[in-house]
């Protein structure tokens, strides 16, 4: 991939970079595999007659199990020192079935922006500033996922020896914080 450019023109400001086949397959499969993800937690909340009525969209009420969700979808809150665990699972509870779907919504339209704008075969990448923000959360998305599965760390070391599993799978986190960075160097006036 090439390094982010920045073009002012007639249009506004436009990103440009270029990918080769290779990568934009990577990429497409990552962000598919994550949008995967938060769509069938959002197609997994229990159905709610209320819900069906006012129009309100509820999400689930409980943390998700898979550590690459968990680590998408946060708790919203944390308790202060003393405070009873009760208390902390039954605001983080509501909290999450009130705001879960908005942020599961977000961020699956975030990862359809990089899957619309991302070449099949590969090719030259022309995006606004818009869809740029939409990519920084989708790659943010991904490395997160890619992160907690690869159990990274602030003492992961660079790179894993080379009879490590993982190995391919960080130079591809690297990968992707490079591009992450590149972008947001690029959106920088």
């Amino acid at each position: 991939m090439r390094k982010w450019s920045r073009k002012n023109s007639l249009g506004g400001l436009k990103l440009r970079s270029e990918m080769d086949a290779h990568e934009a397959d990577i990429l497409r499969s990552l962000v598919g595999a994550v949008t995967g993800l938060l769509t069938d937690r959002a197609n997994s909340a229990p159905e709610d007659d209320l819900a069906a009525l006012t129009g309100l969209q509820l999400g689930n009420s409980n943390p998700p199990d898979d550590p690459r969700l968990a680590r998408l979808l946060p708790d919203f809150h944390r308790p202060e020192p003393g405070s009873p665990d009760a208390e902390r699972a039954d605001l983080n509870s509501a909290l999450r079935s009130l705001h879960e779907p908005e942020i599961i919504e977000t961020k699956v339209a975030a990862g359809q922006v990089v899957l619309d704008t991302v070449p099949p075969q590969g090719g030259k990448i022309v995006i606004g500033p818009e869809q740029a923000d939409a990519w920084l959360t989708a790659l943010n998305d991904v490395r997160l996922a890619l992160g907690t599965a690869l159990d990274i760390t602030a003492d992961t070391p660079e790179y894993f020896p080379e009879d490590d599993p993982r190995g391919p799978s960080l130079e591809v986190y690297h990968w992707l914080t490079w591009m992450q960075d590149s972008l947001i160097q690029a959106l920088a006036p």
